[in-house]
């Protein structure tokens, strides 16, 4: 495949470039088919992402509908097959201004204006399209084999919500129908299991317009939040870590001197109290300091593991609210590690192998990324450095393979993250450890060593779900309901036949409760075929118990299972043992 760059050269494509360059093609392709529809559509941004390629378009006082957005993939189709060829060109500065005034672009022009006054600005042209761009692209638009429009939303131009509201047009293209097809099966797959359908049918969690992005758990949602709350603290006390439990409130001198109210204050809620600014916490870790600063500490005690799960608050737009993937409070699964720098390595090592067991234990594969020191960080180069090689020090330790993420650290330190692959392929950064030579020294933490002298500590912060909240939507995604016995909020079903086998099912029942299994008595006066579904299909439990005539007068049970469709007949003891190991294995 042959493409085009901004200078006129023309070669082969390298091909670890070729789905972005398809993509940003797509992307002009698409603007030149809008503008085709709508001739005073103002054209904005328009990338290629790694989920596809969208254009950000002012399209005035019109508001595209589906059948829009039907009509601009066939334009595209069209433009497809006129075969045009694309050519770039460059202007200076002046004569690039004055085409994008020529032709309306008033937010080309504004872009030219962010760009360095000396440079030089690259075109592309097809047909009777030209937009301003670096490139690569491909030569002929009939080169586009296989792309469709995948929706559309808002996005702010620049991102800054004082600017227009755009709408933001987005597609998808690859190199063959082929991948396009399996890639829109995997896209229906992902609707069908998208955890909002299925935590509306299971009745796990509620949004409402009087709280946006505020989560209700409601029972059912709760009893699987739980069942990962004990997990979490049974293997944290296993591996001797503390648990605490911090305000929710706290005063802004506290922000100010962990840093968080220099870099993050946008994004934090505050409220008046006793005519003092007190802010509701965005982390738990300035909590966690001062539980460390509360009494005086020897090496001895080093490291000290102290974990928290810690109801916490953010401000995010509410055009970017997503389900219990993108809420304004969730709960953090923090734990804050005060060690000696000697017990760096050691440290990490270990709290990666415990990441390590928790993604096992639901069956994800990961990856790791190292994230490096941002522009707006603190501290000096040293302490960056030192931090910075602790980290890889540990990964490499581990012979953990890991991608270095430039600029992406925490104010504070640098940082592992983890980022799952779950069973449709896609990924979710979750887990995270972040190393903190800052804090430390800002709330003057100290331990004495061996020889009596003060100390200054490192900190290790750490999650393994990361947002408990958000966690709880990739695992419904990643099983599509259909939860492991020891999670699922409804473990096992009994369904009444008929009125006549009422008491049986009561004490089986009762026998279920009393053995610790999440267990639910259906009675209703409906068919068994249809009770059966629901608990399988909508419910997703893993045992049905049927109970008739039959199993009263043979004294046992009919247990469906919801992942084989097998029935087996056992006894009520036999199952309960089978269960409750099930639950306390947690398999």
């Amino acid at each position: 495949m042959k493409i085009i760059y901004n200078d006129g050269q023309v070669m082969e494509c390298p091909q670890d470039q070729e789905l972005h360059i398809i993509r940003h093609t797509a992307a002009h392709i698409m603007a030149q088919a809008i503008k085709r529809l709508f001739p005073a559509a103002d054209f904005a941004y328009g990338p290629a992402t790694e989920k596809g390629f969208y254009y950000d378009v002012d399209f005035g006082d019109v508001k595209p509908t589906d059948e829009d957005l039907v009509n601009i993939e066939k334009e595209m189709k069209k433009i497809v097959k006129e075969n045009l060829p694309i050519k770039s060109f460059i202007l200076p500065r002046e004569e690039a201004i004055a085409l994008m005034e020529e032709r309306g672009e008033k937010y080309k022009v504004e872009h030219i204006g962010d760009l360095d006054p000396d440079a030089k600005i690259s075109f592309y042209q097809q047909g009777e399209y030209i937009d301003m761009c670096t490139g690569p692209h491909l030569c002929y638009t009939k080169a586009l084999k296989a792309f469709k429009i995948t929706g559309q939303s808002g996005a702010y131009w620049k991102n800054d919500k004082n600017n227009t509201m755009l709408t933001r047009i987005n597609g998808i293209a690859f190199p063959s129908q082929q991948e396009l097809d399996d890639y829109l099966k995997l896209l229906e797959e992902a609707e069908k299991r998208d955890h909002r359908k299925i935590g509306k049918e299971m009745g796990l969690f509620m949004m409402a317009d009087e709280a946006p992005g505020f989560p209700f758990f409601l029972p059912k949602g709760m009893a699987l939040k739980n069942a990962l709350i004990d997990y979490w603290r049974n293997i944290h006390t296993r591996e001797n870590y503390v648990e605490v439990s911090t305000p929710l409130i706290m005063n802004r001198h506290l922000w100010e001197t962990s840093g968080h109210w220099d870099h993050y204050k946008d994004n934090m809620y505050s409220t008046l109290i006793d005519e003092e600014t007190y802010c509701v916490k965005p982390m738990n870790c300035p909590g966690g300091v001062m539980v460390y600063a509360s009494k005086p500490h020897s090496y001895r005690e080093l490291p000290l593991r102290v974990g928290e799960l810690g109801l916490v608050h953010r401000h995010e737009l509410r055009g970017a609210l997503h389900g219990l993937f993108r809420v304004r409070c969730f709960t953090q699964d923090d734990a804050h590690i005060f060690m000696r720098q000697s017990q760096i390595t050691n440290e990490i090592v270990n709290v990666v192998h415990l990441i390590n067991e928790v993604y096992e234990k639901f069956g994800f594969k990961y990856f790791v990324e190292l994230s490096t020191r941002p522009a707006d960080s603190m501290g000096s180069d040293e302490d960056w450095e030192a931090a910075t090689e602790g980290l890889k020090n540990a990964l490499e330790s581990l012979n953990l393979p890991y991608i270095i993420n430039e600029g992406d650290g925490a104010f504070y330190g640098p940082k592992i993250d983890f980022h799952l692959e779950d069973s449709l392929g896609r990924t979710w950064q979750c887990g995270t450890i972040q190393l903190d030579f800052q804090m430390p020294i800002n709330f003057g933490l100290e331990y004495v060593d061996e020889n009596g002298e003060k100390q200054r500590p490192i900190m290790i912060h750490r999650v393994c779900f990361g947002s408990i909240e958000r966690f709880i939507g990739i695992i419904t995604e990643h099983f599509a309901g259909k939860f492991p016995v020891w999670l699922a909020p409804v473990q096992a079903k009994v369904l009444l036949v008929s009125e006549k086998s009422a008491d049986y099912a009561n004490d089986i029942y009762e026998k279920l409760r009393n053995a610790g299994v999440r267990c639910e008595l259906d009675d209703r006066n409906e068919k068994i075929g249809y009770m059966i579904r629901e608990a399988q299909v909508v419910d997703r439990v893993p045992y049905m118990l049927i109970i008739g005539q039959s199993e009263v007068e043979n004294g046992n049970i009919s247990v469906r299972n919801r992942d084989t469709l097998a029935t087996e007949t056992m006894t009520i003891d036999e199952f309960i043992e089978k269960i409750t190991k099930e639950i306390k294995e947690r398999v």
